[in-house]
């Protein structure tokens, strides 16, 4: 019982760790999260990526990809439907990401369909993602 209290606080604490101090050789994507949804890193280019909380990467072209889940309410199924949860991957292309310079990758929905947005430091739109495939979760 004791190994399993000890087991379960050690996660709960690495669960709330602080994100590292971006590099300044690289450009910092901040992933927005909203209540009642999920926003992951999945991968940068083809390789996966190492922490889900955001996109650290190197100046240049780039596509990320993210998994993105949300609840499509009620109103945009049927008079006596439950939410249904949707899991969502979305690839984001820009081209000029700038060494020190953040980020910050937000995405939402439009009933069953998800959007994502790429802002610079100046919340100019830089980017728009493309859906990758959805399921019912």
């Amino acid at each position: 019982m004791r190994v399993l209290m000890l087991t379960s606080g050690l996660l709960l604490l690495t669960g709330c760790a602080g994100l590292p101090d971006p590099d300044p050789s690289q450009a910092w994507i901040d992933l927005g999260n909203q209540q009642d949804t999920a926003l992951q890193a999945l991968k940068v280019d083809d390789r996966t990526s190492t922490d889900r909380r955001y996109f650290e990467v190197q100046p240049g072209s780039h596509e990320l990809t993210v998994r993105y889940q949300f609840a499509v309410e009620p109103g945009n199924i049927g008079p006596d439907a439950e939410p249904l949860w949707r899991d969502c991957r979305l690839n984001v292309k820009f081209k000029d990401f700038n060494a020190g310079q953040r980020y910050q990758l937000q995405a939402g929905s439009i009933g069953f369909r998800p959007w994502a947005k790429l802002y610079d430091q100046q919340r100019k739109v830089v980017g728009q993602g493309t859906p990758a495939g959805c399921q019912q979760t």
